[in-house]
């Protein structure tokens, strides 16, 4: 069994470092000031690049430094990781697109169409990351009003019709929420392969969506023995069903020389936070953010107050948004606990770290030899149509 790494490719700019966790110089999210990159003013006129050449410079330092792929996330205000995928493929060889999206916003038939399209122009490189919404503002930013379980349903319904309509012969289904009379993909684009799909949550009904449809059930970072026991209860509820599902966890990296010069960097970034907002973490109805909350002291005083277990910190969230779980030490402490993760049954990683350029770099080189390159998934021979 070999492993699937991934990096994560920032949707909406990008911070200069966990440091500086209120400058956003990456893209014009945080407007256009001293030291902004791509955009940038320079003598007082537009340089003429845009957010989408550095998430292209993302793709491809992450490609030449041993990623698998990218993840390319999903929010309101973010670029739309569809229509990103497409335009990274061609700046790109062998990397893989996960994109992220919501089914309840797409008809399925129009899912596969698009996603057949992507697999043949780019040589069979989108992977799905099927989410269903976290509730709360913006689950009703996009005039989503269907109850938590109804969107896992909703979820489940959806793959069966995309998975129905791929083969290009007429699928017929009546269901909840989707209608279908003699769909099909035309015969150019049909018998394409069909991506893999990673799919989170944390509720029953996301598990039991899971264990029908998953390849790789994909969780955030957790502290490890309650890691272990959500995977166990997916793969005994998928074993009910005869399947057998992978399991991958998307982990936010600080890896520096030393473990001194990681927390160093840390508390930097603490200087800025409101430990009030930790309670932001649990808003909406999910039950993975929810857990989180469980996690974190009521009081926090400081920094270390959050490092829930060696090397795992829950304070992520508190610096630049997003899960709150990461990994904080040495190159070799980080590479130790990602190796830990893989003896609890973890077949792949989605990582991350900020700047996502610079760091897509740095975990490159210093994080990944040390668990062993031979150990992860090798990309893809180059697709015909990029060597044309």
């Amino acid at each position: 069994m070999t492993v699937d790494v991934y990096w994560r490719i920032g949707m909406g700019g990008d911070h200069a470092s966990l440091r500086t966790p209120k400058v956003r110089n990456r893209g014009d999210w945080g407007g256009l000031g001293p030291g902004n990159i791509a955009p940038a003013v320079r003598g007082g006129e537009p340089d003429g690049y845009s957010y989408i050449d550095h998430a292209a410079a993302v793709a491809k330092a992450s490609e030449a430094a041993g990623f698998l792929g990218g993840l390319l996330p999903s929010f309101p205000g973010t670029e739309d990781p569809w229509a990103l995928s497409a335009a990274l493929a061609r700046e790109t060889s062998t990397y893989r697109f996960m994109v992220a999206f919501q089914p309840g916003f797409l008809h399925p038939l129009q899912a596969a169409r698009m996603s057949a399209s992507l697999q043949r122009a780019t040589g069979g490189r989108l992977v799905y990351n099927i989410i269903s919404g976290g509730g709360g503002p913006a689950q009703l930013w996009w005039g989503d009003k269907v109850a938590h379980d109804d969107r896992y349903a909703r979820t489940s319904e959806f793959l069966q019709v995309l998975k129905g309509v791929w083969r290009g012969e007429p699928y017929d289904f009546e269901g909840r929420f989707f209608r279908t009379e003699g769909a099909r993909l035309p015969d150019q684009l049909a018998g394409e392969p069909f991506p893999e799909i990673y799919f989170s949550g944390s509720s029953a009904a996301a598990v039991n969506a899971a264990a029908l449809h998953t390849d790789y059930y994909l969780s955030w970072l957790e502290p490890f023995d309650d890691l272990k026991r959500k995977f166990d209860g997916v793969r005994e509820h998928a074993a009910e069903l005869g399947r057998t599902p992978k399991f991958a966890v998307r982990i936010d990296i600080l890896a520096r020389h030393t473990e001194e010069a990681a927390w160093t960097e840390i508390e930097k970034g603490w200087r800025h936070v409101d430990p009030a907002i930790a309670n932001r973490q649990a808003q909406g109805d999910s039950v993975g953010a929810g857990r989180i909350k469980g996690w974190v002291p009521e009081t926090i005083r400081g920094y270390r107050d959050v490092e829930v277990q060696p090397n795992v910190w829950a304070g992520f969230s508190l610096l630049r948004g997003g899960p709150a779980f990461g990994l904080v030490g040495s190159y070799e402490q980080v590479a130790e606990r990602l190796d830990q993760l893989l003896d609890l049954g973890v077949d792949a990683f989605i990582l991350a770290g900020n700047p996502h350029l610079e760091e897509a770099y740095r975990v490159g080189e210093e994080v990944l030899p040390l668990l062993g390159r031979s150990r992860f998934t090798k990309p893809a021979a180059v697709h015909p149509a990029l060597t044309a």
